[in-house]
Parts: structure tokens; sequence; C-alpha cells
């Protein structure tokens, strides 16, 4: 087995160990930036949002919209982009009060462009676009941006960029509920994953070297479904492997008749349905698959029917945890990668930018 440090000519690596540290300095940078009070304020009166994105941008929408509805207890919900193009009256455009949230890593995702132009112009929504592009076209087409400069990715694969941007729409949300402690709780998370982030990539490169898969499946429930489906296309972006989501009690209604050895389930345990989701693994681990779980704290159940622990130990709320829970399926994707003689900077059929003809 290698180092963490062994790859380190890969930007997608790279990018993915330098998670802590650039969260670190996005939230210093929202702390004290004029940009994301001004957000604050002119969406603060919206009841309902609605998030909009394509590829992981699209479950990263997910993942904010579950969060928001968490940490507020209002009204929102995800849709891709080429929806709001192609099918505008099931998107529930007419909903009172609806703030629109349409997220490209570039900036420049023609279908993003497409839909933030469509509400803004056809539908009169008011528009935020997130991006970590500078200058892009996303800022010039939606009335309020964010740009996240420093969480930008270098690699075609989103690492940092949808951690990073989904840790800001969670900090708005809680700006929106008079959370003042959510902060201080993801600033726990920071420094959590600096100290665990080296471990994780050992443990991680380990497991893939010593064992092959014909199947992924990632299950998670609540607001970690979209961490599951954003965690199923990383591993599928960077190995070229084949990786489904599900919710987790949903997996014993059918799917699991593809449980064998050369299974790999991972599991995003939450804390609230803890107890119905370690009876899936446990169930799952009978039927003889092989089992990831990835927690905030493990216990004796889960450590005796998992193969492989992921361990947070933050004392903090599950929705703070949803950023960090997808990094070690980002180091599972990259080493899967390397492990069949794929290059992750360079992802088959990928480029960093989908553009429309």
């Amino acid at each position: 087995m290698t180092s963490p440090n062994s790859h380190g000519s890969s930007a997608t690596l790279t990018e993915i160990m330098s998670q802590p540290e650039i969260w670190r300095q996005v939230l210093q940078e929202l702390n004290s930036n004029s940009t994301f009070e001004n957000i604050w304020t002119q969406t603060k009166s919206r009841a309902t949002w609605l998030f909009v994105g394509c590829g992981t941008s699209y479950y990263l929408a997910e993942a904010a919209a579950a969060s928001r509805r968490m940490q507020t207890g209002h009204a929102a919900f995800a849709i891709p982009g080429s929806e709001i193009m192609l099918f505008p009256d099931s998107a529930l455009l007419r909903t009172p009060e609806l703030q629109a949230v349409v997220i490209s890593r570039s900036g420049e995702t023609s279908e993003a462009l497409r839909a933030a132009e469509l509400l803004r112009v056809r539908h009169k929504i008011p528009t935020l676009g997130i991006t970590c592009g500078t200058k892009t076209p996303l800022e010039s087409g939606t009335d309020l941006c964010l740009a996240l400069h420093s969480a930008n990715d270098k690699s075609p694969v989103m690492t940092r960029s949808f951690t990073s941007m989904l840790m800001s729409l969670q900090l708005l949300a809680a700006r929106s509920a008079g959370d003042a402690k959510f902060v201080g709780e993801l600033e726990k998370v920071v420094a959590r994953c600096a100290s665990l982030i080296g471990n994780w990539a050992q443990s991680a490169e380990s497991f893939v070297a010593e064992r092959s898969f014909s199947a992924y499946s990632f299950l998670g429930q609540g607001p970690f479904y979209g961490i599951a489906r954003e965690a199923a296309l990383k591993l599928t972006e960077m190995s070229c492997s084949f990786g489904q989501p599900f919710h987790s009690l949903e997996f014993r209604h059918g799917p699991k008749a593809i449980v064998t050895p050369e299974t790999c389930l991972t599991f995003f345990l939450s804390e609230s349905g803890s107890e119905a989701e370690k009876k899936v693994l446990i169930d799952m681990k009978a039927l003889g698959g092989t089992t990831i779980a990835i927690c905030n704290r493990a216990d004796e159940q889960i450590r005796g029917n998992s193969d492989l622990v992921f361990e947070l130990g933050a004392d903090v709320r599950e929705f703070a945890m949803l950023a960090p829970f997808v990094v070690p399926i980002q180091l599972m994707g990259f080493h899967t990668g390397v492990k069949k003689g794929l290059a992750p900077d360079s992802p088959r059929n990928l480029s960093r930018v989908v553009l429309l003809d």
C-alpha cells in the first residue's frame, strides 16, 4: 500500500485531501463577506426554495433542499435544470414566494444557464446562483450570485466544490433559521476531518487493494440520500464502475436480490434513523454482502457487521455531517479507478463543463 501522498501529482486526489483546509477558508470568507449577508437580506422573506443543478450539482441540490427543510422547517425541493427546460409545468413554479437557487461549479453549464434564464425572465422567479467560477455567465444571468473561488476544482470530477457549495447553502439556511450555533458545528466538522482524512485515505486505499467488486450500492435516508446519489456518481466517474443509490429501507424491497460478496454496499447511517438502518446493514451482511459503514459513531452492531467503518465522531447535529460523509467515497472512487488502470484526472468520456450545441 502506498501513502496518501504517493499520488501527489493527481489533481483529483490533491483536491480531495485539501477539503478541510478549503472548508476553513470558505467559512472564514463567508463570515466576512458582505455579499453573503446581502444574499440573506434579499432572500429571507422567501418561504419556499427551489434548488436546480445538473449532475453532481443536482445531487448537491437534493442534499441542500433536504438540509434546508430540516434546518428551517420550510418547504424546499430540488429539480434538474433539464426539467425546467422541458417540463416546467411539473416544477411547481407557481408556488408563492418561491426563491430559486441555480448551482453550477463552472458557472457555464448550458442547462443551468438556460434554466436560470427561464426562471428569471419567463417565470419571474428571483434567482440566486452559486458557483466556483470567476466572472461567469451564471453571475450575469442571475439576480444574485455567490462565488466560492477557493473551492474550485481543476479536475473534471467535482469534489471540494461539491462539499464547499453544500456547506455554504447550509450556512445560508442556518442564517435564515436564526441558528447561530451552526457555524460552530461546521468548525468542529472541519477540525475532525482535518485529523481523520489521512487515515481515511489509507483505509480506502488498502480496502480497494484487497478487494474487487462487480457492483456498488449506496444507501441513505433523509438528507443522506442526496449524498448516496453523489457517492454513486463519484465512483462511476472515477472508476467506470456500476454504482446505484437507494433509500436504505427500500433496498429490502427487491434490490437486495443483487447482494453477493462481490457487491459492495455503503451505508450512510443517520442518527435519527439509526436503529432501522442498522437492521438493513445487519440483514445485508447476513446475505453475504461486503459492507461499508459511514457514520458519526459506530456501536458494536455497526462494527460487527461492517467490513470497513468510517467514523466522524463529532458533537454536531446530523445535517452538519453531510459534506464530510461523502469524502470516504471520493477516496474509494479515486483508488478504484487507479487500481483499474484509469486516470481519475481524465475520466473517460467526460469534460469539466457540459455545453449543449
